[in-house]
């Protein structure tokens, strides 16, 4: 833990899933202050210096949160609230505590866990295995036509929100494997010239998500959805896009840089 007095930022998350900020920024104190919204007994995660703030994360008493006049909401609600660097901790900040949460207990003996110095690992205290905390790959395909179509999909629950293709990688397949499989499995298509374009932590609850573009092979072939994954999927013209996701995700950001190459043709 860094020396007390020094500056903080203060990630409280009521039961582990909401965070408390202030008027669009993480709370503000002192290392050594109580932790807002917890008792006396509450450990805090030291995530790291931002800014030369010390961030602390720690779960949070819903009630205290709720009596408050702090704004509590899920991260997803604080895409476009937060400045980028101060989301990007919450992330860190969600993503430990949820490991925090399900790494109680070592996964080979059952015995009970300790944390490990200078490492997010817990050991544990009958076997000595010591587990790190799960990132689970998932890639997200931007589909396009090698012109001026890109393919989009929609769930339930998005509203009129529609975003590109997405999913997990599976044990022994490569990440364009994955895009491959995913578009073939989800929308009936396949494709060509997948290239990578960037990556972006996504703590729901610990994913990576690894983006690339990919050209359709037929992209005039019928689409073929998957009704378990997609209540929709079809194909947009740049110039007629229906809502899409926040600036900050990363599906967000290879559309806006496939936008922005279709405008330099």
């Amino acid at each position: 833990m860094p020396e007390t007095g020094k500056p903080a930022r203060f990630l409280p998350f009521a039961q582990g899933r909401d965070l408390a900020i202030g008027d669009g920024t993480l709370l503000s104190g002192a290392v050594g202050d109580a932790l807002l919204f917890a008792d006396a007994t509450t450990e805090a995660l030291y995530l790291g210096d931002l800014n030369g703030a010390a961030c602390l994360a720690y779960v949070a008493d819903e009630t205290a949160v709720a009596e408050s006049d702090t704004s509590a909401t899920g991260l997803r609600n604080l895409f476009d609230v937060l400045p980028p660097d101060e989301y990007a901790v919450a992330g860190l900040a969600a993503h430990l505590l949820h490991w925090q949460t399900i790494s109680r207990f070592c996964p080979k003996c059952g015995g009970a866990t300790q944390p490990t110095a200078n490492a997010w690992a817990k050991t544990c205290t009958v076997c000595g295995y010591a587990p790190y905390p799960v990132v689970s790959p998932a890639v997200l395909m931007l589909i396009h036509d090698g012109g001026s179509r890109v393919l989009l999909s929609h769930k339930a629950g998005w509203g009129d929100r529609w975003s590109i293709l997405a999913g997990f990688v599976e044990p022994g397949e490569t990440m364009e494997e994955c895009v491959e499989r995913e578009t073939r499995e989800e929308v009936g298509l396949s494709v060509t010239e997948i290239v990578y374009r960037g990556s972006q932590p996504w703590a729901f609850p610990h994913q990576l998500m690894i983006g690339f573009t990919a050209r359709a092979t037929d992209p005039d072939a019928p689409l073929t959805i998957d009704e378990t994954e997609l209540d929709g999927a079809k194909w947009f013209d740049a110039n007629a896009l229906p809502n899409l996701p926040g600036k900050l995700s990363l599906s967000r950001q290879l559309l806006d840089e496939w936008l922005r190459k279709i405008a330099e043709k």
